[in-house]
């Protein structure tokens, strides 16, 4: 039977498991020691093996033998998404490709892919972090796990995977796609647990109910959430309707895929961040300036272990903020607040990435549309909606609804192919988009996340 975990007050953190105790409950000061010792290893091994690095810490006056405190990691620049694109596809890459057991990559936005390659060590490392925040979840060896990421170059399909195998679940890979097989499979195969993007989950609880499924007598109990934020309404709705405990995850491609943090059961706003695997670093958006314990601003993330492809001080754009008070499910890594805001123009569509530089350049090879553009994104329906207003030239107005309808239909298509996300398009008179004197506003974010 379906039955989300009950209030934290009621649960007996005790009982639940702990992947790696010996870590996930070590005190502050072992930890840091711990980030210190794979900090300065990983600055040498990164400037030894990647001239990129090499030539940017030159530049910036720094040397390997400077870090010498976790705080003397300011000293290192800045990483962003660009680093990975000026030297596509191989050029960050510290090992032979021999010695890469497996590349992803994830959509970039002028057609060129993030591309990302993993060592058998940093497989290992992956699968583990994945491990952690799986049975911060409450999942162990006995459960049945049914994936409905799809299996390709993202890499939440093939992560989420290997994590649970480390644990010895039973891994069930429906892929994505295909909602009424996925609900059949779920009371064909006894169900435990199910992952996916929380806005797939709600598709599937509503397929479920359509066909008459009875998610409160099913087996289904835990939701592992990730490729999206999940609102706190939605998990509410979630939780209530298919009778699971729903649980979010948070990582990027960049620096490793999911398992950079988990949300445990104790406190569902926050997710312990595998601290003795990325080191983390809070800072303002505009300055780049170090920001306190509880401030709010741009995470930064170093990972310690990666071999394949390693990145220092990574500018993830995401907007949280991180505690390190001891947590009550036992475990002592930090916390951070899930991420809701971006400080760049990204937008996540159903785990998918947007950037309206991608829509800007369909836009403009489409005869018959001026450069103006608005993208409207909402989920009053419960499922994050994207509306493009695309504006019309004079000599592109046709009298006939069908014309206009074809029209209509092409830059959806276009737009669909490109983003890989489906848009409603909303086609408006010549001058029907307002100007501004100023930067134009090409985003309007209404969702809501109550």
């Amino acid at each position: 039977m379906g039955t989300p975990m009950p209030s934290p007050e009621l649960i007996d953190f005790s009982k639940l498991p702990i992947y790696l105790p010996d870590v996930e409950c070590s005190s502050r000061e072992r930890i840091r020691a711990i980030q210190l010792a794979k900090l300065i290893e990983q600055v040498n091994y990164t400037y030894k093996h990647v001239p990129w690095y090499q030539q940017k810490m030159d530049a910036a006056g720094v040397n390997p033998s400077d870090i010498k405190t976790l705080e003397d990691v300011r000293k290192l620049p800045f990483t962003d998404k660009s680093a990975l694109r000026e030297t596509f596809p191989f050029g960050l890459f510290a090992v032979p490709l021999d010695e890469i057991v497996e590349m992803h990559a994830s959509s970039g936005t002028t057609g060129k892919p993030i591309v990302v390659g993993y060592t058998r060590s940093d497989m290992d490392v992956w699968s583990e972090c994945i491990a952690r925040l799986a049975q911060m979840a409450g999942v162990t060896a006995k459960d049945r796990v049914q994936m409905a990421f799809g299996y390709g170059m993202f890499t939440g399909g093939f992560g989420l995977h290997y994590g649970i195998e480390r644990i010895g679940g039973m891994m069930i890979p429906a892929g994505s796609g295909n909602t009424e097989r996925h609900i059949q499979m779920i009371a064909d195969y006894g169900t435990t647990v199910l992952i996916a993007t929380p806005s797939y989950a709600m598709r599937i609880c509503e397929v479920g109910e359509e066909m008459g499924f009875d998610w409160a007598a099913s087996t289904l109990q835990i939701g592992l959430f990730g490729g999206e934020p999940c609102p706190p309404g939605l998990k509410a709705e979630l939780e209530a309707r298919m009778h699971i405990t729903c649980t979010d995850n948070y990582g990027l491609t960049e620096v490793m895929g999911p398992g950079v943090s988990g949300e445990c059961l104790a406190h569902r706003d926050q997710q312990h961040i595998a601290e003795d695997h990325f080191l983390w670093e809070v800072v303002d958006p505009d300055t780049g300036e170090q920001l306190g314990e509880g401030e709010e601003g741009e995470l930064v993330l170093t990972p310690l272990d990666k071999r394949g492809i390693p990145v220092l001080r990574y500018r993830t754009h995401d907007l949280t903020r991180v505690t390190t008070e001891p947590c009550e499910c036992g475990r002592t890594l930090a916390r951070m607040e899930k991420v809701r805001k971006r400080c760049d123009d990204m937008l996540i569509i159903r785990g998918t990435n947007v950037f309206p530089s991608q829509v800007e350049d369909v836009l403009s090879g489409i005869d018959g549309l001026t450069p103006h553009y608005h993208i409207i994104v909402d989920n009053e329906q419960g499922l994050d909606r994207m509306t493009v207003e695309v504006e019309i030239k004079p000599e592109a107005f046709k009298d006939s609804f069908e014309a206009m309808n074809d029209f209509s239909r092409e830059v959806t298509d276009k737009l669909r192919t490109a983003l890989l996300v489906t848009p409603v398009v909303k086609l408006m008179e010549p001058g029907g988009i307002q100007r501004t004197q100023g930067k134009a506003k090409h985003v309007d974010d209404r969702r809501r996340y109550e």
